[in-house]
């Protein structure tokens, strides 16, 4: 960052909650590629959410190649593109959802592991991603569904990818109407696989923006 004349120390300004996720990001990155260890990632990230100014959040990134601080307001067009990433990382939650002869539900803000298995059997389970966050970019969903049902909510604003098998029962994915065709660039991942034997599993795919959601309900 350069100061210009007349202008205040960009360095000296006030970090932002979107400024020090944006870092976090890079870091999070950082440790998939190789760059910086597990435990080098959790010291740098204890800098970062606790940096009150820009300055103190370039040291982070300082032996990054590429990595940079910037104001949240120059990088508002990139920070659309960027959104789906910085909801990937964090620690996994539950890794079942077992259902029989009864309910489950797994919805809120919850972190999807990289491995979810969920079996309904006489039983419903419901598995909401609208506010999830993912510990990996690719996740994969395991459904099983016998004389039971599973659905899936899954927002359009991350990429849905449905492979499970229906024996005298239903799996299947679903559009709900005003769904985008296609997910931004660089947005997780989800795979669902599984089986739907006398049963039923639904993938169904919302709009991300809840205000685009109460319009078409």
């Amino acid at each position: 960052m350069t100061e210009q004349p007349g202008l205040p120390d960009p360095k000296q300004l006030r970090a932002s909650d979107a400024d020090r996720e944006r870092v976090a990001q890079v870091l999070h990155n950082a440790m998939g590629e190789g760059r910086i260890t597990m435990a080098e990632l959790e010291e740098r990230l204890g800098t970062v959410y606790g940096a009150k100014t820009l300055g103190e959040l370039e040291p982070v990134l300082a032996d990054l190649p590429g990595a940079s601080v910037v104001p949240a307001a120059q990088s508002a067009p990139a920070a659309r593109t960027n959104l789906p990433d910085q909801r990937i990382g964090g620690t996994p939650g539950s890794a079942v959802s077992v259902a029989i002869m009864s309910g489950v539900t797994r919805k809120g803000n919850w972190v999807v592991p990289a491995q979810h298995n969920s079996f309904a059997f006489w039983g419903g389970v419901e598995i909401d991603l609208r506010n999830a966050r993912f510990a990996e970019k690719h996740v994969t969903i395991t459904a099983v569904a016998i004389m039971g049902g599973i659905d899936i909510t899954v927002p359009d604003d991350i990429v849905v990818e449905v492979t499970g098998l229906g024996i005298m029962g239903a799996f299947e994915s679903t559009d709900k109407r005003g769904a985008a065709d296609s997910a931004p660039p660089g947005a997780p991942v989800v795979r669902v696989n599984g089986l739907a034997f006398w049963g039923g599993v639904e993938v169904k795919r919302v709009p991300a923006d809840p205000e685009r959601r109460k319009q078409i309900e």
